[in-house]
C-alpha cells in the first residue's frame, strides 16, 4: 500500500486546504443563504455533468454531493490505495466512517476524482439536491431528452437507454412532483449490473447547443483522456458497492436494498434515502429551509450517538441541544444559529466578558462551550493552493465570508467561527494540547512538513491569541499513535510524539519563524 508519504506535495497542500476551507463558518453564511428556487437553467447546468450517467451511479452521485468533506476525504484514500477492489475494498470500507453513499463513489474513483477536482459545483450540486430533489431529477430527464433529439442517447455495448411515456403526477407522496416534466422518461442501466463505464462527455455537445448562455455546464474529463465529445471509460467493477436507484414515478432517489445490505454488512430493509446531517460534519447547508430540516442543534444528540463519540460528548451535545444552539431562537437557518459567536449571555460578537460570564455558570468554562461545530462554505472558485510564510501581524485579508482570502503574505485564510474553545490548548486529563480543528477558527496555512501534515497558524476559538501548531484530524491520518480522544469527544495532540511544541505566533516568529522538523511517521 502507497504511503501518504508518496502523494504529491500540491496534493497534500490542495486537500489539507480543502479540509479546512469546508470545515468552517463565516456570519455571512445565513445571511447569504439561498431563498429563491434555483431556476430551470441552474439546474440543468449543475446536473449537466452527470445525466447521461447510469441511473443507480448518478442517484449515488447525487448523495454523496450532500456530504462535500466525506468526499474529499474519501477521494484522497482513493488516489492513495488505487489497487483495492473488488473485495478487498469492501472490506476496506467497513473501517471508514464515511456516510456509505461516500463508500460506495471509492468503487468509480473516476466519478470521485471529478467531484473532487470541481468542489465548488460538487455543493452546489448538494445543495440544490437536498432543497430541490425532484426538480434537479426533471432537469436530468430534459436533458437526457435534448441528448436523445441529437443522437447521442442511444444502447450501446457499455449501457442500455429505455423510453418510456412520464408517469401521471401522484398525490400523497413525500417527495413533490416537479415542473417542467418532459413527455418521456430515460432509464439508462449498465448491461453488466456489476460493472460501470463511466460516460465522459462535452455536455456543450452531446445536449445540443445550449440554450442558457449564462449558466454553461463545466466538460471534465479524467488525466490522459484522449476521447472526443463522448466516450466511456474503462470498466469499474463496482459489484454491490453502487446501490442507489432513481424512482422516477415519485421523482425521488431511493436504495437498492440487497447491494446496500452486501457491500456495507449491513440488514437494513427500508429502501428509501434520506440525508443524513451526521455525516455532513461542519459544511453549512446553503438553503434556510434545508438547514432548518437538518442544521437544527435539537438534532444534535443523536448525531453524534450515530457517529459513536464518548458519552461525555453526547451529554455536552444534549445539553447543546437544550439550549437551542446557545440562544438562537431560529435553529441552524437563523443568523445566530449559523455564526456560533453569538452565545447565550451575549448577543454582541466581542463581548467577552458577558460569554465569560456564562462559561462560567454552565460550568463549561471558556473551552467548552456549546455550538462548537462551526461552519464553513466549501464555495471557493476552485483555486489552487500555494504555500508562503504571512506577514507577523493578522492578517486584515482573514476571510470573514464564503470563500478564501488571501492575507497580505499570500498565505490562504480561512475565517472561521469563534463559538466556544479552550484558551492556549490545555491537555487537561490524559494529556496533549486539544488540537481538534473544530475548537479553532483564523486558520493559515504556513507550510507543509515531508510527511504531509500542515504547519498553521490559528486562534483558539474564544481566544484572539494566535498560536503556531498542526490539525488533530490530519495527525490522527499520518501519525495514529500521536492523537487521543478527550472525555468530551474532541480530539488532542501529544505534540511530544511528533517532535514539536505548541507556541504562540509570536514566539515561534522571535525563534526565527522556520518550519520545523517533524519526528515519526507513518509508512
Amino acid at each position: 500500500m502507497p504511503s501518504l508519504r508518496l502523494i504529491s506535495w500540491r496534493l497534500r497542500l490542495v486537500v489539507s486546504t480543502v479540509l479546512l476551507l469546508i470545515g468552517f463558518n463565516s456570519p455571512a453564511t445565513a445571511e447569504s443563504a439561498t431563498q429563491a428556487p434555483r431556476t430551470a437553467a441552474q439546474l440543468e447546468q449543475l446536473v449537466a455533468p452527470i445525466a447521461l450517467y447510469p441511473d443507480a451511479l448518478l442517484s449515488q452521485a447525487l448523495m454523496a454531493s450532500t456530504y462535500p468533506l466525506e468526499v474529499v476525504e474519501a477521494a484522497r484514500w482513493a488516489q492513495a490505495n488505487p489497487g483495492i477492489t473488488g473485495q478487498a475494498l469492501e472490506e476496506a470500507m467497513q473501517k471508514q466512517t464515511w456516510d456509505p453513499a461516500v463508500k460506495a463513489l471509492t468503487a468509480v474513483p473516476q466519478t470521485l476524482q471529478m467531484m473532487n477536482d470541481k468542489l465548488d459545483w460538487m455543493q452546489q450540486l448538494g445543495d440544490a439536491f437536498l432543497a430541490q430533489q425532484s426538480d434537479a431529477l426533471a432537469a436530468v430527464q430534459r436533458l437526457r431528452a435534448r441528448a436523445d433529439a441529437a443522437g447521442n442517447l442511444k444502447d450501446t455495448p457499455q449501457q442500455k437507454v429505455t423510453k418510456t411515456a412520464a408517469p401521471p403526477a401522484r398525490s400523497g407522496t413525500t417527495t413533490p412532483q416537479p415542473s417542467g416534466v418532459p413527455a418521456y422518461v430515460y432509464t439508462i442501466e449498465p448491461t453488466n449490473p456489476d460493472e460501470y463505464y463511466v460516460p465522459i462527455y462535452d455536455p456543450g455537445v452531446v445536449y445540443g447547443a445550449w440554450p442558457y448562455p449564462d449558466y454553461a455546464p463545466f466538460y471534465w474529463y479524467p488525466p490522459g483522456y484522449a476521447g472526443g465529445a463522448y466516450a466511456f471509460a474503462g470498466a469499474a467493477l463496482a459489484g454491490a458497492a453502487i446501490w442507489g436507484a432513481i424512482n422516477w414515478r415519485n421523482w425521488g432517489v431511493g436504495i437498492n436494498v440487497n447491494r446496500y445490505n452486501q457491500f456495507n454488512r449491513t440488514n437494513i430493509r427500508n429502501a428509501s434515502w434520506s440525508h443524513n446531517p451526521a455525516h455532513r460534519g461542519a459544511v453549512p447547508y446553503r438553503d434556510r429551509n434545508v438547514a432548518q430540516r437538518f442544521g437544527d442543534p435539537g438534532k444534535a444528540a443523536s448525531r453524534e450517538a450515530f457517529r459513536g463519540k464518548s458519552d461525555a460528548g453526547r451529554r455536552d451535545l444534549s445539553k447543546g441541544a437544550g439550549q437551542k444552539g446557545a440562544g438562537s431562537k431560529g435553529g441552524a437557518g437563523s443568523k445566530q444559529a449559523a455564526s456560533p459567536r453569538t452565545s447565550a449571555a451575549s448577543k454582541s460578537a466581542g463581548n467577552k466578558q458577558a460569554r465569560s460570564k456564562q462559561a462560567a455558570k454552565s460550568g463549561q468554562g471558556a473551552g467548552n462551550r456549546q455550538g462548537t461545530s462551526a461552519k464553513r462554505d466549501v464555495g471557493s472558485r476552485n483555486r489552487s493552493a500555494g504555500m508562503s510564510r504571512p506577514s507577523g501581524a493578522r492578517s486584515p485579508g482573514v476571510a470573514r465570508s464564503p470563500g478564501v482570502a488571501r492575507s497580505p503574505g499570500g498565505a490562504h485564510s480561512f475565517g472561521g467561527a469563534r463559538g466556544g474553545g479552550m484558551r492556549a490548548g490545555g491537555g487537561g486529563r490524559g494529556g496533549g494540547r486539544r488540537s481538534d480543528i473544530r475548537l479553532k477558527h483564523d486558520i493559515i496555512l504556513l507550510g507543509s512538513f515531508d510527511n504531509g501534515l500542515g504547519f498553521y497558524r490559528f486562534m483558539y476559538n474564544g481566544s484572539d491569541k494566535v498560536f503556531v501548531g498542526v490539525m488533530a484530524q490530519e495527525v490522527q491520518k499520518v501519525v495514529p499513535e500521536a492523537v487521543v480522544r478527550g472525555s468530551d469527544g474532541y480530539l488532542k495532540v501529544l505534540y511530544e510524539k511528533l517532535g514539536l511544541k505548541l507556541q504562540t505566533y509570536q514566539q515561534w516568529i522571535a525563534l526565527g519563524g522556520q518550519i520545523p522538523a517533524t519526528g515519526p511517521t507513518q509508512e
